[in-house]
């Protein structure tokens, strides 16, 4: 029997064939007229810049043949025929040729020895120049310009000088045109991956810029124009080159504009559409899925929409399963603190049993006489730890009833120092240095009996954790710092830390990650910090390894 679907699901496919598909075909319509149309106006805006281009190049020429016709004019041109011997018009040349800056490279007059008589550059004179090819011609007035054949970066123009009466004389002017000012001109349009490029009347390029070949290699769009201000008749044409994927990027952005209206309007249109599916469905399947996997302890949402009667049984669930997990939580926990305070009450026989034993050797110990200084501390140790260890017992039998402090004003900096030392002969065989810089008294109202529980309980932790390496030595760092209201303690270690899915249940009953550990630790030391009104809370430190974080109020609440 085929599956039978359910009212979202007929829902959601009843829109996808009324409103996705004229909704596509439309887009798909309009994005194409839109890209022909954008594909014209891009290949319009490339003609119009080789237009432009165009003309700044016919208008260059021009100058510069303009330039020649007239300086060729001049009377101080005449200064030839006598060799130039006061050197005027080699003078007037160079302050010329400065004027115009970069335009020109030299001017220079030859005679019909082609000996150069006068020239803006006063190490060519003298020289013999030799000819120059012509290129092509062009007619001013009575008289004709030459353009000679491209040399690198140097166009060579040339004009017959005419005396006062228009007579031709044997004398040549020559003005070398900087090609490069060309290549500028092109290479200011060389913009957002475009190209240009100049042809001669042949459709030899003659000046480009330095991208053209990369954009011509690949698939691109070109335009050209001739100079529409062509004063010369030169019929040069300028081509325009853009890679087509810069061309096309407006239409594909246009694309992606469709497409998101698209996308848009499919989303609008599921707004309407998916709440009236999600009102009828959702809530029953929410609750009945709740229902079914309360019992399996699963974390599922309750609805918190729908008609009102379900809305009032999805409420009287929630208030129900808060009272049950609460319930559980204190159910779970009295449990395991009972069955710490069972065994601490079972074993507490036998271990006060051998700790006054011990307690009453080292004081009858004590009483010896010629005791070195050393055996005394040691004795000391015993006797403070014993009756530590006694307490100990008493707090995990406590440990299902916490005791109140007994609070009073305590150095915690002094019972620091007095943990140090009572661990320093364990942290040595295991080669870990305990780092704590001796501060002035921090006072703060206490119970300095389960305070050094804590402390100790966090110390000897650390020192366990850590390995035994010869090679490399462990280390702890505590740092104690105050403020007005509180103190704030911290312990870390370079040790291996604990594990992200572990910190979580650190502070739970009988968890451990030690072999012969029973797992009661961390959580004495929440319970005394707590009955302290303070708080502590985990985090990897610094050196990689754990960090234990204590704040306590300095004055009792």
């Amino acid at each position: 029997m085929p599956k039978q679907l359910t009212i979202k699901q007929l829902l959601l496919l009843a829109f996808l064939l009324a409103g996705l598909l004229p909704a596509m075909l439309v887009s798909f319509l309009s994005f194409y007229q839109a890209r022909e149309a954008l594909k014209k106006e891009i290949t319009h805006d490339m003609l119009t810049l080789s237009q432009a281009v165009a003309n700044d190049i016919a208008r260059m020429m021009y100058e510069r043949v303009q330039n020649v016709h007239s300086w060729s004019r001049l009377s101080i041109m005449q200064e030839a025929k006598i060799g130039d011997v006061d050197k005027r018009l080699s003078v007037f040349l160079k302050e010329l040729n400065t004027s115009y800056g970069n335009i020109y490279r030299n001017i220079y007059v030859i005679d019909a020895q082609s000996n150069v008589v006068a020239s803006s550059n006063s190490a060519q004179i003298g020289k013999t120049i030799s000819e120059l090819p012509n290129w092509f011609n062009i007619a001013q007035s009575s008289s004709k310009v030459s353009v000679s054949q491209l040399s690198g970066q140097t166009l060579p123009l040339s004009a017959t000088i005419l005396d006062a009466n228009g007579d031709i004389e044997p004398f040549i002017l020559i003005a070398e045109f900087n090609w490069q000012n060309i290549e500028n001109i092109l290479n200011s349009s060389a913009k957002q991956q475009t190209s240009a490029m100049l042809f001669n009347e042949q459709d030899l390029p003659i000046a480009k810029t330095s991208n053209w070949e990369g954009i011509e290699s690949g698939h691109s769009l070109r335009v050209s124009s001739h100079a529409l201000f062509d004063p010369l008749a030169l019929n040069w044409k300028v081509g325009i080159e853009k890679l087509h994927s810069v061309a096309v990027a407006p239409a594909d952005r246009l694309g992606w504009v469709f497409l998101a209206l698209l996308i848009t309007s499919i989303l609008f249109s599921a707004i309407l559409v998916i709440p009236i599916a999600r009102s009828l469905t959702l809530p029953l399947s929410q609750l009945t899925n709740f229902v079914l996997g309360f019992a399996k302890q699963k974390t599922l949402q309750l609805p918190n929409s729908g008609p009102t009667e379900v809305r009032t049984l999805s409420n009287a669930f929630a208030s129900m399963t808060k009272d049950l997990a609460k319930y559980e939580a204190d159910l779970t926990r009295a449990a395991k603190l009972a069955v710490a305070g069972e065994m601490a009450a079972a074993m507490s026989h036998e271990i006060r049993t051998p700790l006054g034993i011990l307690r009453s050797s080292a004081e009858l110990l004590q009483r010896e006489k010629h005791l070195s200084s050393d055996a005394t501390e040691v004795l000391g140790f015993i006797i403070s730890e014993t009756e530590r260890l006694n307490k100990l017992v008493s707090t995990l039998i406590d440990a299902a009833r916490p005791r109140q402090p007994n609070y009073a004003e305590h150095d915690l900096n002094q019972m620091i120092n007095h943990c140090v030392a009572l661990l320093s002969a364990q942290a040595q065989a295991k080669n870990i240095h305990i780092h704590y810089s001796a501060h002035h008294p921090v006072i703060a109202e206490l119970d300095a009996d389960q305070i050094t529980q804590v402390l100790m309980n966090l110390l000897m932790n650390a020192i366990q954790i850590l390995p035994r390496e010869t090679a490399q030595r462990g280390n702890i760092e505590i740092l104690l710092k105050e403020s007005p209201q509180e103190v704030t303690l911290q312990i870390a270690d370079d040790g291996p830390g604990i594990s992200s899915e572990n910190q979580a249940s650190i502070f739970e009953p009988f968890f451990t990650q030690r072999v012969n550990g029973i797992g009661l630790g961390l959580t004495i030391v929440k319970q005394i910090v707590q009955t302290h009104h303070g708080e502590i809370h985990y985090e990897n430190s610094a050196m990689q390894g754990a960090q234990f974080t204590i704040t306590i109020p300095k004055k009792r609440t």
